[in-house]
């Protein structure tokens, strides 16, 4: 496994909701818009650094995402919760672990892990007997862990009926970030594990409320409790009209984009 890297960076592979945009047969102005921030895939991220390439959800947009970023190659995957959205692209995770001779990390709370050993039985039936397929090696999580010396903090979060979590990431001389892409609420002891951040990304689907994400507004009131130095919304919905929701917003809070790249080395 590489543990090395010429980058840290965080960078968005996708940042639209479980329908993507534009919407299928939706001819709204997002939907019609030529900007390339107004194609955004499912939700997904990559973090990589000093510690190594780390994989944020395996949607259905992974081929796609993989391709278009050059990604030949991770060391664990980091899973939020077991939604469709953020998992359906489980089987292109064989790729990474074709020229490995140890199993990929998978990291996710028991639930979610159990949510993908129902979904996807052969990968883990399969023990490694059968190169060339994936060889996941299931590692739950309850607290804080360490993955080559990045401190990985899961937030849970309230998002449906499914156990979700968000994730915080530390490293020496590097800044800090915490990646919530799907979010309705967060519990009063998850906010105490957000506090002094650099960086929040956080789920804004839209203006109109919604049962299981943030609202623009929403996500605003949390980035004004929780003071980060820097923040993003994600899990945009088509909803979403870039230049207005863009003019809106102070110098410190964007829309993030498919592709965006955030360094983290301070």
């Amino acid at each position: 496994m590489s543990t090395c890297s010429d980058q840290s960076r965080f960078l968005f592979l996708g940042t639209a909701t479980s329908v993507g945009v534009p919407v299928i047969g939706c001819h709204c102005p997002t939907c019609a818009s030529d900007h390339p921030h107004d194609r955004r895939l499912r939700s997904s991220a990559f973090i990589e650094g000093p510690w190594g390439r780390l994989l944020i959800d395996t949607g259905p947009d992974l081929h796609e995402q993989a391709l278009r970023e050059n990604i030949t190659a991770v060391d664990a995957v980091l899973y939020t919760h077991e939604h469709v959205d953020h998992v359906a692209g489980f089987d292109e995770i064989r790729a990474f672990c074709w020229h490995r001779d140890d199993a990929l990390p998978l990291y996710g709370s028991p639930e979610t892990l159990g949510g993908l050993e129902r979904m996807f039985p052969w990968a883990f039936l399969n023990k490694g007997e059968q190169r060339g397929y994936v060889h996941p090696d299931p590692r739950p999580f309850e607290d804080a862990f360490e993955f080559n010396g990045l401190k990985i903090t899961p937030i849970e979060v309230k998002h449906g009926w499914v156990r979700t979590h968000g994730f915080r990431f530390d490293f020496p001389d590097h800044l800090s970030l915490a990646y919530l892409p799907d979010v309705k609420t967060i519990p009063p002891e998850s906010l105490a594990l957000l506090q002094d951040l650099d960086i929040l990304i956080i789920d804004a689907l839209r203006h109109e409320d919604h049962h299981t994400h943030m609202t623009i507004h929403e996500a605003l009131a949390t980035i004004e409790e929780l003071k980060p130095r820097q923040s993003h919304f994600t899990h945009l919905s088509h909803e979403i009209n870039r230049e207005e929701v863009s003019a809106s917003l102070s110098p410190n809070v964007s829309l993030a984009y498919d592709r965006l790249s955030l360094n983290l080395i301070k």
